[in-house]
């Protein structure tokens, strides 16, 4: 097989994706520092050719308001976390002034980050995030390159759902990296939290899905015996989705089969009948079978993710109170936040009745986002990502389930703040743009 420069390098880039997505989704301050470290060398690899370079500068000419506000934000960041007087601190964030005087320590110089470091971490990933946008629009360039990156992540998906599954199956032991012990009642594999691991694999099922919707060419067998074996690796990622229990997760996952099943009945000129097939199978399997393995009451319960979180309790820990404390804080930290990555500190320092547990996400990314960067942080990040992402003109059919699993997510769970999925998020609305074909 021959291997041109270009299908080495995204390779490389898909080795890269595996070993983010290996450790916790790279959901660490250290992992944050070396995947930045990775992905700079692996940029400049990439500058050495001309035309990567001649793709980075039509990309930076074409999107020069996004990135002027991306660099605004950053250039925020490290305002969030560098030490400026109290006494201007006091106007700025008076909120943790108050705070501060009831602290025994006097100091001239304080941040409005509650928590520098993770501000600044947080402000590399984000960095991070914009390597990996500059990278992909220099080495995936048609469509050929995205049929290659699906292939990859039907692949990645089905083993790290087999490994779960199996982990699952032998009462998740604690192996090397993979930390399940302290929770038994779910497969979560390389992750530490059954919905991040179950929206990780509904991004591998949108690609196998992708896939799947070709159609078979005349003369091409080599398309014919890959969805064989794509079929398979759609059938271990749905175990793995369905066996993590994580009810958004199951609720998106057969939202999104729904989706692409009458989006090929109604919308698709041309109909994949296997495709439409083997999605009415799913349906059947998911509905008949697994109801009546686990009964038909479980089999509803799965997907109805909000059954106990929007029923006001007095137990202290379920998403509902967490979210309702997280908005609390939006009107003390309005216009500068608390600093980015520090729910944890504000958690500890504020919430009432505050036991040996705590918890370090709002469980909604949009009110978390808001109260970590301010309203003014939170609109220089929005404007590049609507400029980018979300322009109305570059909206496909797979663009349209990624916006409503980012709306889902960002009111009722935190994977947002994993880099794993920020990642996948940004790959795959770049894949699915218009002008990308």
């Amino acid at each position: 097989m021959y291997l041109s420069k270009n299908k080495i390098f995204q390779f490389i880039f898909f080795l890269l994706i595996t070993k983010f997505a290996i450790f916790n989704g790279g959901n660490s301050n250290l992992q944050i520092q070396i995947n930045f470290i990775i992905l700079c060398t692996f940029f400049l690899v990439c500058t050495l050719n001309k035309n990567y370079i001649a793709n980075l500068k039509f990309f930076l000419n074409s999107n020069k308001i996004s990135i002027l506000f991306f660099i605004l934000f950053l250039i925020y960041l490290i305002f969030q976390f560098s030490p400026i007087p109290v006494g201007i601190l006091k106007y700025l964030s008076p909120e943790k002034y108050k705070i501060l005087l009831n602290l025994p320590n006097d100091t001239s110089l304080n941040t409005i980050s509650f928590h520098p470091s993770d501000t600044y971490f947080q402000m590399i990933n984000f960095l991070s995030l914009f390597l990996i946008v500059l990278v992909m629009k220099m080495i995936f360039q048609n469509n050929r390159h995205k049929r290659r990156f699906y292939i990859y992540v039907s692949f990645l998906g089905a083993c790290f759902s087999l490994i779960a599954v199996l982990f699952y199956l032998s009462g998740n032991p604690d192996f090397f990296i993979i930390k399940n012990s302290t929770d038994l009642s779910s497969a979560t594999g390389f992750f530490v939290n059954r919905t991040v691991f179950s929206v990780f694999l509904l991004f591998c099922l949108i690609g196998s899905f992708e896939l799947l919707k070709l159609k078979n060419e005349k003369e091409s067998n080599s398309l014919f015996f890959l969805k064989i074996y794509i079929r398979l690796f759609v059938i271990i990622i749905s175990i793995g989705i369905i066996t993590s229990f994580s009810r958004i997760g199951n609720f998106l996952f057969i939202c999104t089969i729904i989706y692409f099943l009458v989006n090929c009945i109604f919308v698709d000129k041309e109909k994949n009948k296997s495709f439409i097939n083997l999605l009415i199978i799913f349906i059947i399997f998911d509905v008949i079978i697994l109801g009546y393995y686990f009964g038909f009451t479980h089999l509803i319960e799965r997907f109805y993710f909000l059954k106990d979180e929007l029923t006001i309790s007095n137990e202290e820990f379920i998403r509902i109170n967490i979210i309702e404390f997280g908005f609390k804080q939006l009107k003390d930290f309005v216009l500068f936040g608390y600093g980015a990555g520090s729910f944890e500190i504000i958690f500890q320092l504020k919430y009432e009745n505050l036991t040996n547990l705590y918890a370090d996400h709002s469980h909604s990314d949009l009110i978390e986002f808001l109260g970590e960067f301010g309203l003014i942080g939170f609109i220089f990040i929005s404007i590049p990502l609507l400029h980018f992402f979300f322009n109305k003109e570059n909206i496909t059919h797979t663009s349209i389930i990624l916006i409503f699993y980012s709306l889902i997510i960002l009111m009722f769970d935190f994977s947002l703040h994993i880099p794993i999925i920020q990642i996948f998020f940004i790959i795959f609305f770049i894949l699915n743009k218009k002008i990308f074909s």
